[in-house]
């Protein structure tokens, strides 16, 4: 069975809520199984992208007032906004081997201050109790009321790349690694702010039945195949940051059918989900932020991002930086000025009709963004000489 690349950029654009929008912030998370959250700004522009009713206020509400979605750490140490329902499944899949080598590099770099495990156990519960007593609070007000948290250790002496760090900047990351603390409502400012409250992750009695790593691991890449398949191993190993056998473990979990894909390879698909060579509706236009998780989902991409186009759509570490795209397709960049005003490039032409849709959908983000500035936390060629005054 052959999967067309023209039905994949169909599914893209329905599937990812770019062809069809969706009523709400939880809708686009649960389309996309998770919005990359490293950049406080990706959440709200990846949202909006997507909203029949773009704006940080429905963002805000469901983060910060009723929590349905939520801020963790996931795949590949990458910070994640997630449906709150998925937060199990997220953490049990991935998080507790990742915990375990981030405890055991803390406590080496660590060491030379004298600290040892039992210490840092102390005052890990020291932490909890004060957020069971006062409430959430920001890490400098954890360390007013645990001063513990303050110590400082000078780390990878030596190295380029030492220097120095609190207990507090390595300990409550880890904590929330382990599941035990989330990033709540932010502190101040607008909804580019990075700086959030720490709260306990969840009440005790409310704390549902857990899934073990194998079940985790199978239903999140059910969900992943249901949003991003047909998809390769590669693409998967990449995502999620775990081993071929455990990606192959969960692949055969789910009942994953292969099939063929354009230009060579095997992707998988679920069993249900089997090729249509459906039609596409209607051309869709989309300007998606850096970092954004339709872009960052696949780690073979020839089939909606042009090799041509990568060297200024990229960063040096792999980072996607703002993309335009024309119906399943990565045909340019944008970037906004000091001034405010969005400006976009594209790198290959698309026609009279393409424009005026991208256009369109420029001064839509230009109208909700309002006064805020963007800027990418990671910065890519052809962002930079857009925003450049």
């Amino acid at each position: 069975m052959r999967i067309a690349t023209r039905e994949r950029r169909a599914r893209l654009g329905v599937r990812h809520r770019l062809a069809v929008k969706a009523g709400t912030p939880e809708e686009v998370a649960a389309a996309v199984v998770a919005l990359h959250g490293t950049d406080p700004a990706t959440v709200f522009l990846s949202a909006g992208a997507r909203l029949l009713a773009p704006g940080p206020e429905p963002v805000e509400r469901a983060l910060y007032a009723e929590h349905t979605l939520v801020r963790m750490t996931g795949m590949r140490r990458t910070v994640f906004v997630v449906p709150a329902e998925l937060v199990p499944v997220v953490h049990h899949s991935t998080m507790p081997a990742i915990a375990r080598r981030e405890r055991a590099s803390m406590l080496k770099a660590l060491a030379p201050g004298g600290w040892d495990e039992a210490w840092f156990k102390d005052v890990e519960a020291s932490v909890l109790r004060i957020l069971a007593e006062s409430g959430d609070q920001t890490a400098t007000g954890l360390g007013v009321l645990e001063p513990r948290l303050r110590e400082q250790v000078r780390v990878a002496v030596g190295k380029p790349y030492e220097g120095v760090v609190s207990v507090g900047s390595r300990l409550l990351p880890l904590m929330a690694m382990d599941g035990l603390l989330v990033r709540r409502a932010r502190v101040s400012g607008t909804w580019v702010s990075g700086t959030h409250y720490w709260a306990l992750a969840q009440e005790p009695a409310q704390e549902p039945a857990q899934p073990t790593a194998d079940e985790a691991r199978t239903e999140l890449v059910a969900r992943w195949l249901a949003a991003f398949g047909p998809g390769t191993e590669a693409d998967l190993k990449w995502w999620t940051g775990w081993t071929l056998k455990d990606v192959r473990g969960a692949l055969a979990g789910t009942g994953a059918v292969a099939v063929e894909l354009d230009g060579g390879g095997t992707g998988y698909v679920l069993p249900d989900d089997l090729p249509r060579d459906q039609e596409a509706g209607e051309p869709w236009a989309a300007l998606l932020p850096a970092l954004d998780p339709t872009p960052m989902g696949w780690q073979e991409r020839d089939w909606y991002l042009p090799g041509e186009h990568r060297a200024e759509l990229f960063d040096r570490s792999g980072n996607v930086g703002p993309t335009v795209w024309w119906d399943g397709r990565v045909v340019g960049g944008w970037a906004q000025r000091r001034d405010g005003e969005i400006v976009w490039r594209l790198l290959e032409d698309v026609g009279a009709d393409a424009k005026a849709a991208i256009e369109t959908e420029a001064a839509l983000l230009a109208s909700w963004v309002g006064e805020v500035r963007v800027t990418p936390r990671f910065r890519t060629p052809l962002e930079r000489a857009l925003s450049a005054p």
